[in-house]
């Protein structure tokens, strides 16, 4: 093959047997984007669009529920073998986990890709610190796999040439998109905005993804701004 490095392995696993050959494939260049489609990422809607497409969480987060009983019945029985079955479940429900991951990337990059606009997402480092929520809510957000949906997005953008930027998460669901009025009051819950100020109002995670394009908007400009001369 024209990008294939190096030897090739023949592994067993489970039972079936793979051919694992490393290829290098080089990157498309970027297209200038049209505009952006802004991504908020969050644990009951796992990712909303500025387009008003939202890939919910419900069925991963019931699976997930599913998967903590059945983990807590065997940490009673305390054997090896229910050991050696609460690692195999772990490893079955992180696989789970990055298909969803999967299928929503290809689905976000494919639409981008096909409309000639870029892919921005807010840059959540460390949220998991900044973040406090009550004793029950501490299990979700661990086992929210929120980075790795960053990181598909990246590199399937990556390989289909498509421009990703990540911008400053800062007030995001809070801030009105139109007046700009940034306060707690225009969430009065999870699932709604209203901006005190203006009155535009819709559902909060798409005003968030909105609020994500708006900003990729702008640092998109300043990052292909020529270098003014001395």
């Amino acid at each position: 093959m024209t990008y294939r490095k190096g030897e090739s392995d023949l592994v067993q696993r489970g039972g079936t047997w793979y051919l694992i050959a490393t290829c290098d494939i080089p990157d498309p260049e970027v297209y200038e984007p049209v505009d952006w489609i802004g991504v908020d990422r969050g644990i009951v809607n796992l990712a909303t669009t500025s387009d008003g497409t939202s890939h919910q969480g419900r069925r991963l987060g019931r699976y997930r529920r599913w998967q903590a009983r059945k983990r807590a019945d065997l940490q009673k029985k305390n054997t090896r073998s229910a050991t050696r079955r609460l690692v195999r479940r772990a490893q079955k429900e992180k696989r789970h986990a990055t298909h969803v991951n999967h299928q929503i990337s290809k689905e976000i990059v494919s639409v981008a890709q096909r409309t000639g606009r870029g892919i921005a997402v807010e840059d959540l480092g460390g949220i998991r610190d900044r973040v406090r929520l009550r004793r029950d809510q501490r299990g979700t957000l661990s086992s929210w796999h929120f980075h790795q949906l960053g990181q598909h997005l990246a590199y399937k953008a990556r390989k289909a040439g498509v421009p990703f930027l990540e911008v400053d998460a800062a007030y995001t669901s809070q801030r009105c998109p139109r007046c700009g009025h940034t306060g707690r009051a225009n969430r009065p819950d999870r699932d709604h905005f209203c901006c005190r100020r203006c009155g535009l109002a819709g559902p909060a995670d798409v005003v968030a993804g909105v609020n994500v394009r708006d900003r990729a908007r702008s640092a998109w400009v300043f990052v292909t701004a020529p270098a003014s001369s001395p």
